[in-house]
Formats: C-alpha cells, structure tokens, sequence
C-alpha cells in the first residue's frame, strides 16, 4: 500500500509541472478534473450481535460493543515506514462531467470488540471446545462478561471498506484569481470489506487472518478548501451500513467464521492534490459562474 501511495503522489506531482495553468480554465468542479486525498479517521459503531461458528460451537454474542483504535503516538502519522498504520483513508477520482465525480477509496477502520459490559450469550458449545471460559452447553440469553485474555475480537489490521463513490461536487466560493476556494461534495458508495481478523476464543489466538468478509453501502459528504488550484484540505463525515457475512476466523480452518451487521459513522481530515485533463481554455479566461 506505501509504494502504490508514493508512486500517486510522484504522478501528481510531474502532472503539475506537466501542466502549467493557462490563463483561469482550471476548474476543479469541471470534467476533466482528477484528485487524490490521504487522510486519517475516527469511527463509531453501532451495537450488534456476533454470531461465531466452527468446529463445535455455533453461539452468538447480542448486543456486543466496539470501539475504535487510533494511533497514539503522533510519529506514526508522518513517519515513511509507519503512516499506514493508522486509520487512514485513500481515495482518487476523476469528473466525469461538470459537478459530478466517481472515485475509489480504502477507508481503513478498526474495529475492537468492548471487553467488560454484560453480553447476551445464546447457542451451543460442545463440552470440552472451551477448557479457558468453561462455555459449554446449550445457552439461551445467559448473560456473560467477556475477558480480552480469554475472548476477544477485533480488525484493527482492518475492517478495510474498499468502495466506488458518486459525488456531486459543488463550488460554493472562489476568491479573486482562484487563489482560495470551498467546494462541497456529497453522495454515495458501496464495495467489499477487506478484514484482517485477530480471534481469542478456546485457548487459542489466531492474528490478522484475511478475508473478504462482506459489503458495505455508505453515503458522505464534505467540503474542501482549495488553494492555488492545486492543493486542498477536506473534511468529510460519513455513515453507512456493514454486512460481514463471513469473516474468517482461523487461518487453517474455512468452516471457521464469524457475521454481523451493523450501522457505522466516520469523520475524517485529508490533504490532497488537483490536476486537470483536456480543460482547454475554450473562452478566453472567461469567468466560471
């Protein structure tokens, strides 16, 4: 992911020299128009139910609570080796007319199961899968209180949400020879979630195990601040719908799985870079309305 990140910012960058602005025909809501964002994020989730199957055991766990996890040390943010790490989101789009953009984008989230409040435990556990909890039995709604040491669930190597968007993107202000302006963009995506899976559960923990685990729908907006034509900073706030229909649980074992569904919100500060394609100054500098 860090060279593909470089090698976009390199391309950015000859685009720019490469295309020198003639007179005021750059327009970053017009067709034609490319950008590119990198930004970290924060994210809440709603309750859910986690439903668990393998070998032995098919239970569910309602009303489960997670949080996020940002990075706490601030060198991983701008260091070359670790800027990855932390929530991050990455997008890059194209105008395919005037005020309308599609785009990609990997917004990489974590996802961390709340040890500590009382849980709905409901299903079955064969006697002897879990020596360390002592689960075992038919279970129906008895309530439990989970240890990380013992059980625990998360994608903090990511609950990745890898989706298309269509963005309607709107200028609202533009100063005096476009050295500042603010646009708005707002719309809607949809794509597959990417997890990495780390998994406690019987004695035995299994870490960032891959999976294509299901879909999410999201809508977003946001406004951004251009400078110069050239660069911007944006902030977005967006939520949608996450249904992990099977998230691989164990590396070895397929039948190994886990799902859930539930409602997510996100906020997040970018910075970008605009560069244009075939905007051909067609009317002599005319003024954009």
């Amino acid at each position: 992911m860090k060279k593909y990140v470089l090698i976009c910012f390199l391309l950015l960058g000859f685009g720019s020299i490469a295309q020198q602005p003639s007179k005021n025909n750059k327009r970053s809501t017009a067709k034609g128009a490319m950008f590119f964002y990198w930004g970290y994020n924060r994210s809440a989730y709603t309750k859910s139910n986690l439903r668990f199957i393998g070998p032995g055991y098919d239970f569910t766990l309602k009303g489960v609570q997670a949080k996020d996890r940002p990075s706490e040390d601030f060198k991983t943010y701008v260091s070359l080796t670790d800027f990855t790490v932390p929530q991050f989101n990455f997008r890059i789009g194209y105008n395919i007319k005037k005020n309308w953009a599609i785009s990609l984008g990997y917004d990489h989230m974590k996802y961390v199961m709340k040890a500590g409040p009382t849980y709905s435990l409901s299903g079955t556990i064969n006697p002897g899968i879990d020596p360390v909890t002592n689960w075992s039995g038919t279970y129906n709604n008895e309530p439990v209180v989970t240890n990380s040491n013992t059980f625990h669930y998360e994608n903090t190597n990511g609950l990745n949400y890898i989706h298309a968007d269509l963005s309607n993107v709107f200028k609202v202000y533009q100063s005096d020879k476009a050295r500042f302006a603010l646009t708005t963009l707002y719309g809607f995506g949809a794509g597959p979630i990417l997890s990495f899976n780390d998994f406690t559960f019987a004695g035995q923990k299994n870490v960032a195990t891959v999976s294509l685990s299901g879909f999410g729908v999201s809508a977003h907006a946001g406004l951004r601040a251009e400078f110069f034509r050239r660069v911007y900073i944006q902030t977005n706030l967006a939520g949608g719908f996450i249904d992990q229909v099977r998230v691989k649980t164990r590396p070895n074992d397929y039948d190994s799985h886990a799902k859930q569904v539930f409602l997510y919100s996100e906020g997040n500060i970018v910075i970008g870079a605009l560069f244009y394609l075939n905007q051909g100054d067609k009317c002599g500098g005319c003024p954009n309305w």
